[in-house]
């Protein structure tokens, strides 16, 4: 793969990881707006976050052992799909028992992609620069949590909790046309982890801090 290619591969990522980042806290700043339109109360509301970081948390060690067989840009894709797929529905969601289930299904979505999205961007570049490669796949979280969620959160506060929602779609929708142009079909094959090993990872901590 050219250098500018990789490159370009991991800006789409990185926008993935701003997406999913985004959709992961904008909750907060939502929360009195999604009380008054279904009439629910503060700890109701709340759930939206923290079923959320429940999902990730369980989600990402048992779906991501699942599927370690699947190649990893056809997972990646899957990833977005079912992304796009969890915020639409949240968007148009009629109940709070709905908006709870969307916000759940694409919880799943980011746990997976947070576990093969560093393995991904290690994959398009050298060895010796598959840190700095890393590094700027999370550079979306990062920009996700310091400009993804307030701006999401204004836009909430002056057309409606939905239209955050139907931005993070667009985003996500961006990326998984980048992602499909951009990553290559032949990548690594990820190795196989029991769920013991997995699971280690709730513990030990590193996936809490990018969840």
């Amino acid at each position: 793969m050219s250098s500018k290619r990789s490159v370009f591969s991991l800006i789409a990522l990185a926008t993935s990881a701003f997406a999913i980042g985004t959709t992961e806290f904008i909750s907060v700043g939502l929360l009195p707006l999604m009380m008054q339109e279904f009439h629910v109360s503060y700890s109701m509301a709340g759930l939206t976050v923290t079923l959320y970081a429940l999902g990730v948390t369980i989600g990402a060690p048992v779906l991501t052992s699942l599927t370690v067989k699947i190649p990893k840009k056809r997972l990646l894709i899957l990833i977005m799909i079912v992304f796009l797929v969890a915020n639409t529905l949240a968007a148009g969601a009629p109940t709070i028992e709905l908006l709870l289930a969307a916000r759940i299904l694409s919880s799943f979505s980011h746990g997976v992609f947070m576990s093969i999205g560093a393995t991904i961007a290690a994959d398009l570049v050298a060895p010796h620069k598959r840190a700095s490669a890393i590094a700027i796949m999370f550079t979306g979280v990062t920009l996700a949590t310091v400009t993804g969620v307030p701006i999401g959160t204004f836009i909430g506060q002056i057309m409606g909790w939905r239209a955050a929602f139907v931005v993070i779609v667009i985003i996500g929708f961006i990326a998984l046309v980048a992602n499909g142009f951009l990553i290559p079909s032949h990548l690594k094959k990820a190795s196989k982890m029991r769920f013991a090993d997995q699971f280690k990872l709730i513990k030990t901590g590193p996936l809490l801090l990018v969840s």
